[in-house]
């Protein structure tokens, strides 16, 4: 008989030593199929990888920006995670954001100061990705239906939706595409600090970070989202109202979604695709899931997937080598992780089977 048991919670020294060890055999492995796969010394292969994402001072900040990108989605997701809402609709929200934000630099350009065009952007993309998130919440408090096929569907509703409107808005007509918006007077993009156009979001990413770790650790909405997740009987029988939790947390959740789809069309990309999240709404899922939802440590896991990422993209580029075998080292490398993270906090007890007594 096989049984799977909880493990007592392990010291924080060996299970960092575990993961480290596991991460060092997973670069293993992987220089291991790349030496077979593709003939190339697998440390040339790593040296390129860290080139891609630290070989210049952009190049650096271009992998800070899209860490903090995933960060603030991933961000988003935790607290509907930690209630066991499990919301996959985070790449709709974003794009309900960034609809919102671009919806306001194309209408409002010629009629407010850009600094005012700027709030009323954020403005709507914190209500747009807010109003995505609540409708499977109040379906789900209301009707207990299943939240990860209602969000998950949301998001095809939302690249139907932004397609619609990127036809309608697109320059010249035909081309599919609306450009760069505001390029001539660049209203309603999110002003350089220090001179650094890459600075911004990295800080709004920082703040949210701490935010998010003091309202689930400290606050009463923290401690109500987790006791939810525990056990929503038992959440009711304290006296939290369980429905009004759940509403509460996914319109918090869809609004930093929508802030992350703000922060991509006014401070980044400056124009509006169906692809502008780029996946981030499902990569969040793992980077959350990784860091146990853990604020601080999806800091972490946010770069190590966009290292991971950029690095690929570098190989390829480099060796000629087709970007999914960039991919297939980073499923290896996750397979690895995840599987670590599996042991440490269960293990696997084989018992024997006692002999049926006969009369």
């Amino acid at each position: 008989m096989v049984h799977i048991v909880k493990r007592k919670e392990m010291p924080l020294a060996q299970s960092l030593a575990i993961r480290f060890g596991i991460i060092v055999l997973a670069v293993v492995v992987c220089g291991v199929i790349t030496m077979f796969a593709t003939g190339l010394n697998p440390i040339d292969v790593y040296a390129t990888m860290i080139k891609g994402s630290f070989g210049s001072p952009r190049k650096m900040w271009i992998l800070l920006q899209e860490t903090a990108l995933l960060l603030c989605v991933s961000l988003a997701l935790t607290p509907a995670f930690r209630m066991k809402f499990w919301n996959l609709g985070g790449e709709g929200q974003v794009l309900a954001g960034a609809l919102a934000s671009a919806a306001c630099m194309l209408g409002f350009a010629d009629a407010m100061p850009s600094a005012l065009l700027i709030v009323v952007m954020l403005v709507a993309a914190l209500f747009a990705g807010a109003l995505w998130a609540a409708i499977p919440a109040y379906f789900k408090a209301k009707f207990n239906t299943n939240e990860t096929l209602f969000t998950l569907m949301m998001n095809y509703v939302a690249v139907q939706i932004v397609a619609y409107f990127v036809i309608r808005w697109e320059v010249p007509k035909g081309s599919g595409n609306i450009g760069i918006i505001n390029q001539s007077t660049e209203a309603g993009w999110l002003p350089q600090v220090a001179g650094n156009k890459y600075l911004l979001i990295v800080l709004v990413a920082i703040l949210l970070t701490a935010g998010m770790y003091v309202y689930l650790n400290y606050s009463k909405h923290g401690y109500e989202i987790s006791v939810v997740g525990e056990s929503p009987s038992t959440a009711r029988y304290v006296g939290i109202k369980v429905n009004k939790a759940i509403i509460r947390t996914l319109i918090l959740s869809g609004a930093i979604c929508g802030l992350t789809g703000f922060l991509l069309v006014g401070g980044s990309a400056h124009t509006l695709t169906t692809a502008i999240a780029g996946g981030r709404g499902f990569t969040a899922v793992m980077v959350a899931w990784l860091a146990k939802f853990n604020p601080l440590i999806m800091c972490g896991s946010s770069l190590l997937l966009e290292f991971m990422e950029s690095g690929a993209g570098e190989i390829s580029t480099m060796y000629g080598l087709n970007h999914s075998f960039g991919a297939i080292l980073t499923g290896v490398i996750l397979f690895f992780i995840i599987g670590t993270e599996f042991f440490i906090t269960y293990r696997v007890v084989f018992t024997k089977k006692e002999a049926t007594a006969h009369v």
